[in-house]
């Protein structure tokens, strides 16, 4: 038993999926864009103090280390100078007021006058930064730089304001992203509900055909889409359904027919028998009248008899023939067949073509006796009874082939497979004899069951049919 199907809203689920890709997909930006902008700030306050740094050594030597000190400092750093005596300088405010400093005031690096604003260098120094370290935490940058006459420079600065900056980005973003969900969503309803818009022509489509419109298709213009594979899976569906449906009220049809032939056919003889009966009861009869009804009622017993016979043969092969299998010549099968024949129709001319060598197969013998014999009476009747038949033998690949060629009319290429059909009568053989359109349907079921057929095939005059079946080793 398979599993039941999950039938939870495609629609719903869609729309939920793409908006939470594009809700990870903002977070991952959002996160990206953080990280980013605040490392650049970050390299920004580090780039200008190693500007500083830089101006300042180009001083050392022509400015004393205090007017130094207070030039850097105006610019809101907090400056220590260690000479290369051991001597140090401090000016501007300390790490821990940078630290506790309100956002944007004394401590950026911009702040000061504007005048004082930069060290400008001259061309009277020598030293020059030949080492940087670079520390500090979220609130304070620090660069400790070694100058080339032995002294050190440290610079700190506050980065309070790339916090608020980017607590300020990160409200911008998380406004937009809001913003860019709503709408996402709203285009992805309308484009999913526009998308599946064919799913609901499928169900009304279906609800039509269940209601008795069984022509009714879906016509897919593209069938390499999932749409279109659907669709088209779905019009397969139904015309197998429709044809099967239509199958089966022919068979109904067919079987009805054959009830009502049977019934018709089993009512001849049968009134045949009851008649002759009363007359043998109710009249004193002689001599040749009273053998000649006798006569009759023989014959249309025998005549009941071969449809009932018929009959549960093919129940019998409908349910699987119990085959009773031998070594056998077909040649002799085929022999017998034709002595056979002038005893139950004199005027029928009846001739064999068999092969020197022996055709073995291992079969039953008397249900292939049964299929040529079918064979025969069928040629027989297309014949009216006074025709030419031949019965030949022979062998093709590992096949043994017994085929039954007949001169009357034959029968049309589209009517071959039909006559095979249970309960077929053509209009030619119905005319000619009271036959169900049973014979040809057993012959074939029993050849079947040997791992044989039997076909009719093309042929210049009258009808010839084939039957093969497998040879023996």
């Amino acid at each position: 038993m398979s599993p039941p199907l999950k039938s939870g809203s495609l629609r719903r689920r869609t729309i939920v999926a793409v908006v939470v890709l594009v809700a990870l997909l903002l977070v991952v930006l959002s996160v990206v864009v953080d990280v980013a902008l605040g490392a650049r700030l970050r390299g920004q306050i580090e780039e200008r103090l190693r500007d500083r740094a830089a101006a300042a050594a180009s001083l050392v030597g022509t400015v004393d280390d205090a007017d130094l000190a207070e030039r850097l400092s105006d610019q809101g750093l907090a400056v220590r100078i260690v000479g290369a005596s051991g001597d140090s300088v401090v000016a501007g405010p300390s790490p821990e007021q940078l630290r506790d400093a309100p956002p944007g005031g004394p401590g950026g690096p911009g702040a000061g006058p504007a005048a004082r604003s930069t060290p400008q260098p001259t061309a009277s120094s020598d030293v020059s930064v030949v080492a940087s370290e670079v520390t500090g935490d979220d609130d304070l940058v620090t660069l400790r730089s070694t100058l080339s006459d032995g002294s050190t420079l440290t610079l700190t600065a506050s980065a309070a304001g790339i916090g608020d900056t980017l607590a300020q980005v990160r409200w911008i973003m998380a406004l937009s992203s809001i913003g860019v969900l709503v709408l996402a969503a709203g285009a992805v309803t309308l484009v999913v509900r526009r998308s599946l818009r064919p799913l609901d022509q499928v169900s009304r489509v279906a609800r039509a055909i269940g209601s008795g419109e069984r022509q009714r298709r879906l016509h897919p213009t593209r069938s390499d889409t999932e749409i279109g594979r659907v669709a088209t899976a779905l019009d397969d569906m139904l015309d197998d359904v429709v044809g099967a449906e239509q199958a089966a009220r022919d068979a109904e049809q067919r079987l009805r027919a054959f009830l009502s032939d049977a019934a018709h056919e089993l009512r001849t003889p049968v009134a045949g028998i009851r008649a002759a009966a009363d007359t043998l009861v109710r009249a004193d009869l002689d001599g040749p009248e009273r053998e000649m009804l006798a006569a009759h009622v023989a014959r249309e017993a025998a005549r009941a008899s071969r449809l009932v016979d018929d009959l549960l043969t093919m129940a019998r092969v409908d349910r699987g023939l119990e085959l009773s299998r031998a070594a056998l010549d077909l040649r002799s099968l085929v022999e017998a067949e034709v002595h056979r024949v002038p005893l139950v129709h004199p005027s029928l001319r009846v001739r064999a073509l068999l092969p020197d060598a022996a055709v073995p197969v291992h079969a039953d013998l008397d249900r292939l006796a049964q299929v040529l014999s079918n064979l025969v009476e069928n040629a027989s009747r297309a014949t009216g009874r006074t025709g030419h038949v031949t019965l030949a033998v022979s062998t093709r690949g590992e096949d043994a082939v017994v085929s039954v060629a007949d001169d009357g009319p034959g029968v049309a290429p589209a009517d071959r497979e039909r006559i095979f059909e249970r309960l077929v009568r053509l209009d030619a053989a119905r005319a000619a004899s009271g036959g169900v359109g049973l014979g040809l349907p057993i012959a074939r079921g029993i050849a079947r069951a040997h791992g044989g057929d039997v076909r009719c095939v093309d042929t210049e005059h009258g009808a010839r049919f084939e039957v093969t079946l497998p040879l023996q080793g």
